[in-house]
């Protein structure tokens, strides 16, 4: 674990090699799991004063999820996440041809039809936060369906930090990316690592 200002971030981000695939994964981590993606009260809130933006953006059926439930809910764990449709699809997801999921939110952010409203636990994905009180760890989370992304990062040379970047600026700051860049680069050139996979 390397110390970034009140962060612990772990070897895995500096390490592991990472870039999304989206021809080869279609998007499922927006499909896949028991939950939908975590949120904090202020994105839910956000996407509230937002929603009659982004309502005509979702499927019908994800429509009549939001009308019912909102955006969010509380799963069995006690953890405020996004609606889900048919215990599977986040509410927010799309498809495109070919069977592609997209995000709505992101999308239309990029069209410049929706202030940016994606929510940081997924711009942030592979990397998951658990926010200690005192300090906040920065885990690299490897899921099976991301194994075309490890790939697609090693032909690359990418590293999940790198890949992160904007997420991590969004999340953390400029600052905070600055000295994990510098950190990681000094870390590389000390312990030259191969990638796991």
């Amino acid at each position: 674990m390397l110390q970034i200002k009140d962060t612990l971030v772990s070897l895995d981000l500096i390490e592991e090699f990472f870039c999304c695939d989206l021809d080869r994964c279609l998007g499922e981590c927006c499909i896949e799991g028991d939950a939908g993606a975590p949120v904090t009260a202020e994105e839910v809130e956000r996407l509230r004063e937002n929603m009659h933006l982004i309502r005509p953006l979702l499927t019908p059926a994800a429509q009549r999820v939001v009308d019912e439930q909102g955006p969010a809910y509380v799963d069995s764990e006690g953890d405020l996440v996004t609606s889900i449709v048919g215990g599977r699809d986040c509410v927010f997801t799309t498809y495109a041809p070919g069977g592609k999921c997209l995000c709505a939110l992101e999308a239309a952010s990029r069209a410049g039809k929706l202030p940016p409203l994606k929510p940081i636990s997924c711009h942030l994905y592979p990397v998951r936060l658990k926010d200690y009180g005192g300090f906040t760890a920065v885990n690299y989370h490897r899921w099976k369906i991301c194994r075309s992304a490890v790939t697609c990062g090693r032909s690359r040379g990418l590293r999940v930090y790198e890949f992160l970047k904007e997420p991590l600026i969004r999340r953390f700051g400029q600052e905070w990316y600055d000295e994990l860049d510098l950190t990681a680069r000094e870390y590389l050139k000390q312990y030259p690592v191969s990638p796991r996979r």
